[in-house]
């Protein structure tokens, strides 16, 4: 890992001569930005940002630009620049934009972070952050060489009312001494329904009119073209995703991870899984992640719950929270609480046998209503509201009017989180990690895999940024 951090990369082209730097604009002016992947989640996002008024959109690039699900962001903005290649956008108009906002598979998130930050570029990634524990480090290791610019990563709920109920009931002390939380996505949202019987990568298929699949597969090595990868199915593939947790992780605990400090877990293991296989992320699966105390808090169990068939063991009077006003089941934007169907969602248990519930995104907590649970009804303590959403807090950042809410050095940590149970759920075992170190302490292999396999030729040079 040291000799791969160490290493500056010089780009082909005119990327070889630009320097890392940052225009500082006026705070007022617009901010001048480039959006890399405009269809499906992409378009989402670009419609957030088109919604605050502060973007004046320079480029657009996506590998499939005669794709259907990029019609509507090309007739959006017919005079920007078109590009199928990032690093061809770079070159070509790299000096005319002064933040990027992406939305592509996981696997290609590094490349992108990387070259912004390189080229001195605000940078605003969905999440997860990226696929490795050691590619969380790079970043990390960039984004502190460069203060100055505005890293976002794309868990909304960090500019919503779940990230600022969190933040003021931790600091008074109303959630203290948590030992225990669940999360858990049970809902029909599911990534796959491939035979986990699977003994070999889909077979080829013809390639769609025009798309540059050579770029779309970026650091990863190389995939004959599928179906089965495309428009959002990479994410159940151990090669290319983080599955599940990777996905959903960042909107169940991302809260729970910052304010209660847990840093990295000491020890990750696989409970359960159903479907277990070589090529793609079960069809279930349970994932016990253990944190050790920390700056006065006792040690903390995390268990992650994944599965239609994998619902979590629920505390006595959970379905009564829908009774009363103060303390009404929480909804999200994936699906809701009617007939007692559980939706994504955590459970905190904290001392003094207060048991908090939520849902997913910006959802906040509620409070089980058991005895103790009733009498802290009484003294919730006031939470602030959001001064900008997270598309908002961006641009603002980028403006030096705001600080991000998921900056890198909070968004790095919980990503590699997710990379360490994406270890354990594809070894299918328990693993001992020092926080320390960053190495595990009982399986050779697992340590292999905070690195992953080196990147495709021509890619190599974003390690070495």
């Amino acid at each position: 890992m040291a000799v791969a951090s160490a290493g500056v990369a010089f780009m082909p082209g005119t990327l070889a001569s630009a320097q890392s730097k940052t225009t500082t604009k006026p705070k007022g002016d617009k901010v001048k930005i480039a959006y890399i992947g405009i269809g499906n989640r992409g378009q989402q996002i670009i419609d957030e940002f088109a919604k605050t008024g502060m973007v004046d959109v320079v480029a657009l690039c996506d590998v499939d630009l005669d794709g259907d699900q990029c019609k509507k962001v090309l007739g959006m903005y017919p005079k920007a620049k078109r590009f199928r290649d990032f690093r061809e956008m770079f070159d070509k108009c790299g000096n005319e934009f002064d933040a990027v906002a992406a939305a592509v598979p996981d696997f290609d998130h590094f490349p992108i972070v990387m070259l912004c930050l390189n080229q001195g570029k605000h940078i605003y990634i969905e999440k997860p952050l990226c696929r490795t524990f050691h590619e969380a480090e790079l970043i990390m290791a960039s984004a502190r060489r460069h203060p100055n610019l505005a890293t976002q990563m794309g868990n909304q709920g960090h500019s919503e009312g779940n990230y600022f109920q969190m933040k003021a009931w931790t600091e008074a002390g109303f959630i203290k001494d948590v030992t225990d939380v669940t999360a858990h996505m049970n809902n029909d949202r599911r990534w796959h329904k491939f035979d986990s019987k699977i003994h070999k990568l889909p077979d080829p298929e013809p390639l769609p009119a025009n798309m540059d699949w050579d770029t779309w597969l970026g650091v990863i090595g190389w995939h004959d073209y599928s179906i089965k990868y495309h428009q959002g199915n990479w994410r159940c593939w151990y090669d290319m995703g983080m599955g599940a947790l990777g996905d959903w992780g960042a909107h169940l605990f991302d809260t729970v991870h910052e304010f209660l400090q847990l840093g990295l877990p000491y020890e990750v293991t696989l409970k359960y899984t159903n479907g277990h296989n070589d090529f793609f992320f079960p069809y279930s699966s349970t994932i016990l992640f253990r944190f050790p105390s920390r700056n006065g808090m006792p040690p903390l169990d995390l268990t992650w719950y994944d599965g239609l068939d994998n619902l979590p063991p629920l505390p006595e009077h959970f379905w009564e929270a829908s009774k009363g006003p103060a303390a009404n089941v929480p909804t999200t934007n994936q699906g809701n609480t009617e007939n007692r169907r559980l939706s994504p969602g955590r459970i905190i248990y904290a001392k003094n046998d207060l048991i908090f519930r939520g849902g997913s995104h910006g959802t906040t907590l509620n409070i089980v209503p058991n005895e103790a649970g009733k009498e802290a009804m009484k003294h919730m303590p006031e939470v602030p509201k959001s001064p900008s959403n997270h598309f908002e807090n961006f641009l603002l950042a980028c403006q030096g009017k705001e600080k991000t809410r998921s900056p890198f050095e909070i968004s790095g940590v919980l990503a590699q989180v997710f990379c360490l149970g994406v270890i354990a759920q594809r070894l299918n075992t328990q693993l001992f990690f020092d926080p320390r170190t960053k190495q595990f302490t009982n399986n050779e292999f697992a340590n292999a895999m905070l690195v992953g396999l080196p990147p495709r030729k021509g890619w190599e040079q974003f390690y070495k940024m």
